[in-house]
């Protein structure tokens, strides 16, 4: 994960103790890079102890910050004692950033109540907080109004507002893929590029038959071919696949690489069946699920917003991610769902994963000779955030929903990717999804990000959340 730098202000009020906003802005730096993270921030030799009270500490503080634009993925203000709020609120406005904003107290201790020690940044918060208010800039606040930043409350909440800055600024002038066309009997992918531009996501597109053309043009004995070939059966267990659908699968990586490097898109959703395997024959299913391993998101059924979902997730966790359908009931348990695809999960979330052959496809569609290349495995029990993004064209919005559960150690046999998840009351949350006509994909990732990814698109991005089981 890149390292991510934080813009510091550090509020300060002349009539209150000047000594604590001196400490207090040592003692939040210290925090902050002993975190890892890099912080841009005034010095003292900028204004009084590095602190932001005047006009004139407001002018310096937006210069900086404009200065290192590129850098800073989102500001902390930090309140040693109650600091000025005008100062905060022009600092921010006049830097022009436009990046997610924590607003951070320090807390009081009753044994240190007299004119010297007393902070007053309790209240110094709801004035600041107010200012940003009035001024249209939007925020983010700790767990409690006032923490100690040597404590663990406090790393976790800038861990938190860390994951929140990375879902809102990688949304920032998106590019996504969509190679192929949806395939016809699945009105349920539809998408507006249009509503998804409004929000700054741009979609680049390619023909399948492009991305065929491509292929047919290498021949089996290039090098850079031959690389993506031993990098795929370096990847899965490929046991029992002919070697002829395997050098495919290395032309179809190799293409597909060079496009995303070509487009400059983070994310790609594709055309998996059935033209695929009747002109190329082979699922894409593995070369889909090595780019979301590395980081490159890959829908299948060229579900966009789906993708778009994945993305979140992965930046808000810094883990791969998954798109899943919502495909069973598990017996009686309400509570409980079959996740599964054919699949092309990244296998870090796939247990023994092992390349296979598209079962449903191949039982109908295509001859099985057709259809090698899907990853088959169980997911592995743990915590799991599974989110959705699509476009609302009566509304012209980005809605979506987020949840967290477990993926549990029930076992079913089954083919393809799987596992169950217990979500609480899911039966409210598929009646949420049913009613607002959600899609029946869905996006995985093996950790609890949920609060990160509501704060970033409801806040920060301006989409429409359902948070189920929110408090």
């Amino acid at each position: 994960m890149v390292k991510q730098t934080f813009g510091l202000i550090v509020g300060n009020r002349g009539f209150f103790p000047d000594a604590l906003a001196k400490e207090g802005r040592e003692q939040v730096i210290k925090v902050l890079e002993d975190m890892g993270y890099g912080v841009v921030t005034l010095t003292p030799e900028d204004t009084k102890f590095g602190t932001v009270e005047t006009w004139e500490d407001a002018r310096k503080c937006a210069r900086l910050f404009e200065e290192h634009r590129n850098e800073i993925s989102g500001v902390i203000v930090t309140l040693p004692n109650f600091g000025d709020e005008k100062g905060v609120a022009y600092a921010l406005r006049f830097s022009g950033l436009g990046v997610p904003i924590l607003v951070h107290a320090f807390p009081d201790q009753n044994t240190a109540m007299d004119i010297t020690q007393r902070r007053d940044s309790f209240c110094g918060k709801l004035s600041v907080c107010n200012n940003l208010k009035q001024f249209g800039i939007p925020f983010s606040l700790t767990t409690q109004h006032t923490e100690n930043p040597d404590s663990e409350l406090f790393k976790e909440d800038v861990s938190w507002f860390a994951a929140v800055c990375r879902v809102v600024n990688g949304f920032k002038n998106l590019k996504a893929g969509a190679i192929g066309a949806r395939p016809n009997a699945f009105n349920t992918v539809r998408f507006s590029e249009k509503i998804l531009e409004h929000h700054g996501i741009s979609v680049e597109v390619a023909d399948l038959s492009e991305i065929f053309a491509r292929v047919g043009k290498l021949t089996d004995n290039d090098s850079r071919v031959l690389a993506e070939l031993k990098a795929v059966k370096d990847y899965i267990d490929t046991t029992g696949i002919p070697e002829e659908a395997l050098v495919k699968m290395a032309k179809l990586r190799l293409v597909l690489k060079e496009w995303i490097e070509e487009t400059g898109v983070s994310l790609i959703s594709f055309q998996c069946w059935t033209s695929i395997q009747e002109n190329l024959g082979i699922m894409p299913c593995t070369v889909m699920s090595m780019l979301s391993e590395s980081l490159i998101p890959a829908a299948c059924e060229v579900d966009l917003t789906g993708g778009l979902a994945m993305y979140a997730l992965q930046l808000a966790s810094g883990t791969p991610s998954a798109l899943v359908d919502w495909n069973n009931n598990f017996n009686d348990d309400p509570d409980k769902a079959v996740l599964f695809h054919c699949s092309n999960f990244p296998k870090s979330l796939l247990q023994n994963p092992r390349m296979g052959y598209g079962d449903i496809i191949s039982s109908s569609a295509v001859p099985k000779e057709k259809a090698y290349g899907t990853c088959y495995g169980k997911i592995p029990a743990g915590p799991v955030t599974i989110s959705r993004l699509a476009t609302d064209d009566v509304s012209g919005k980005i809605i979506g929903y987020v949840a967290e559960g477990e993926i549990t150690d029930d076992a079913i046999d089954t083919f393809g990717g799987w596992g169950v998840v217990k979500i609480e009351n899911l039966q409210n949350l598929l009646y949420v999804m049913c009613d607002n006509g959600f899609e029946h994909h869905a996006a995985m990732n093996l950790s609890w990000v949920a609060d990160a990814l509501v704060e970033a698109f409801e806040k920060y991005l301006g989409f429409d959340i359902y948070w189920h089981n929110a408090e």
